[in-house]
């Protein structure tokens, strides 16, 4: 029995908002822990270490496996996700969908110009696309902690700004920090996606075949010129909505790849990259930089006043309405736990900053800011609840 009860506790905790942001916050603290140990330097031997086979153009760091390998499973989910969302969810109806949409295209546009504005004229521009998104297991992990009298539609709000911030990540992903493009490997990765159709229209039901041909989908891709991950997005949106022969694939894949996304691929990318180095000589070198306070200008004022200005604007011309129960104290709350750009924050990093000194002060902003936006939220969510609900 109380085996039995101990695993019933497991699975709901596991399966609860809060558990994917509490294994991306245990992983970011063993990077920090280790990085700042005295075993420093093996973390980075860790992540130099080279492995794949040359003659197919795999030979990468294990940072680089991370990156391109382990984060397309996370691109695909995400990709799984919209797919749910554009069909089934809250973006599949035209009101609801307005006030997302408009908020999370304020929130990727005004963080991109605050930082543009600070940054502009020095290496650090490059990581314009750095404030863009929105975590969505760290903000939804966060706000089960911060407001759990909230109304249910500011979850389902924070969702789909989240879902369609990601979209506009995906975009920027794609043409802001591609490399040169090679047009037979990206022909190559299109044919690939061809196949996918189809097997799908012939019928085929195993599995395998889509695995194999969307391995080497993400192989043409990492040798095109465009971010690997992407082909993750790309074969999610193939994926069938609606159930096929009476199994809902979709479905079926979000509740298999889900976990593994949150509890593996995540974790590991941010084990792998928020390493930071915190010593005085860091800490001086990233007050005085301009791309740490473009990273925090960019997520903390930038997403705050793109999030609250554009619900304003759509619920003041009519276009959009809020879910019910949902007040301006809730908006103000979104605008700030939508700062918490973690994962995709630090993804991008990686493409902007060959520099490590400037990745790494871009990394300390986006920590700094994650915090910040993390208290702030707790802090306007608590003055938001009803005083008889406190």
């Amino acid at each position: 029995m109380a085996r039995t009860g101990l695993g019933a506790a497991v699975r709901r905790w596991r399966t609860s908002d809060i558990a994917p942001g509490v294994a991306l916050l245990t992983a970011t603290a063993v990077a920090l822990v280790w990085a700042n140990s005295p075993a420093a330097s093996a973390y980075t031997a860790l992540w130099d270490t080279t492995l794949g086979p040359a003659a197919l153009g795999l030979r990468l760091d294990l940072r680089d496996w991370v990156t391109s390998g382990v984060m397309t499973v996370f691109f695909f989910v995400i990709g799984l996700e919209i797919k749910h969302e554009l069909v089934e969810g809250s973006l599949a109806r035209f009101r609801p969908a307005v006030v997302p949409v408009l908020a999370a295209l304020g929130g990727a546009v005004v963080p991109a110009l605050v930082y543009t504005a600070i940054a502009a004229g020095s290496p650090a521009a490059a990581g314009w696309g750095v404030p863009m998104a929105t975590d969505p297991a760290f903000a939804v992990g966060v706000l089960a902690l911060v407001a759990r009298r909230a109304p249910h539609g500011v979850r389902v709000l924070l969702l789909a700004l989240a879902t369609v911030d990601d979209v506009f990540a995906v975009g920027v992903i794609t043409v802001g920090y591609s490399q040169r493009l090679s047009w037979p490997w990206l022909a190559a990765a299109l044919a690939g996606c061809g196949v996918v159709v189809l097997l799908r229209v012939t019928g085929v039901r195993w599995i395998w075949p889509y695995v194999l041909v969307g391995a080497g989908v993400w192989w043409c891709t990492l040798h095109s010129g465009v971010q690997a991950t992407i082909s993750g997005v790309a074969l999610a949106l193939l994926t069938p909505a609606r159930p096929v022969a009476g199994r809902a694939v979709l479905r079926d894949l979000l509740r298999v790849l889900g976990p593994i996304s949150a509890f593996v691929a995540v974790p590991v990318f941010a084990l792998a990259n928020a390493g930071v180095r915190f010593d005085p000589r860091a800490f001086e070198a990233a007050a005085t930089s301009r791309v740490t306070w473009a990273v925090l200008a960019g997520l903390l004022l930038g997403k705050f006043l793109g999030v609250t200005g554009s619900v304003a604007l759509a619920t003041a011309t009519g276009v959009g309405r809020l879910p019910a129960g949902v007040r301006r104290g809730h908006i103000a709350g979104l605008g700030l736990i939508s700062g918490l750009g973690f994962t995709v924050a630090l993804f991008v990093t990686d493409l902007s900053f060959p520099d490590d000194t400037l990745a790494g002060q871009a990394k300390l902003g986006i920590l700094v800011a994650s915090v910040v936006a993390a208290a702030a939220a707790a802090v306007v969510f608590g003055r938001s609840s009803p005083p008889e609900q406190q």
